[in-house]
């Protein structure tokens, strides 16, 4: 696993310490995150649990680069978030972390093997289209490379997805309730190819759920409540 520049990194996977967030102005002004101090081992799988409004999400948007805290030390696979610009960020994202929401969030004009190939080819990859293939072949749908996600079930989505996060090998992968929006059985599929992946590729796990089950199969299970981790 490594940073920015290539080097293989030293410590957690994650590490964050005094990390703060408050979203709106004025009287309206809701603190979200509250204090959050967190170590996450490399290759570890962790499982988040809380109610809705607890800060879970906001939490991984934290870790991920895609939200800003306030304050706070925020460090994934080696590198300090808050060092880098918009740019840098989004370049280091491409390349360590890879996200599946609860909504697939994939390109309606692009075919099932166009989503998850132009992040790799932005990225620089010089395969990308053939290392698509294969991880869409690992999730399953190595017969729909050419169907746009209109004409992809709700679960085929998600696989979509799944294959677009573990495509650049991320160090981390983070899924927030990635089975929120399909039946029973398919998210039962789609959680056995997720922490398929995530032990195949040897990555490191941060997974939201609401879920007490699923959370039980992560090494270990946080607890959030009002923007803090309760317990462990």
């Amino acid at each position: 696993m490594n940073d920015t520049s290539g080097r293989p990194f030293a410590g957690d996977a994650v590490a964050l310490s005094g990390v703060n967030l408050s979203l709106g102005r004025g009287a309206g002004r809701v603190h979200i995150l509250r204090d959050i101090d967190l170590n996450i081992g490399r290759g570890e799988a962790v499982g988040l649990l809380g109610p809705s409004g607890s800060g879970k999400s906001t939490l991984l948007m934290v870790m991920t680069g895609l939200e800003r805290a306030d304050s706070g030390s925020i460090v994934v696979a080696g590198q300090a978030l808050h060092k880098l610009d918009e740019d840098d960020l989004a370049r280091f994202r491409g390349r360590t972390i890879g996200i599946v929401f609860q909504a697939f969030h994939l390109i309606p004009t692009m075919t099932a093997l166009e989503n998850v190939a132009v992040p790799l080819e932005l990225a620089g990859e010089r395969d990308a289209f053939a290392r698509a293939e294969c991880e869409l072949a690992a999730v399953g749908l190595d017969g729909r490379f050419g169907h746009y996600p209109a004409e992809l079930s709700g679960g085929e989505q998600q696989r979509v997805a799944l294959a677009r996060a573990l495509a650049p090998h991320p160090a981390i992968l983070v899924a927030d309730e990635p089975t929120g929006n399909l039946d029973e059985s398919t998210g039962r599929d789609i959680i056995e190819l997720l922490f398929r992946g995530y032990r195949q590729q040897g990555t490191t796990l941060v997974l939201v759920t609401h879920d007490t089950a699923l959370a039980g199969r992560c090494d270990r299970v946080l607890h959030m409540h009002s923007g803090r981790i309760a317990s462990s």
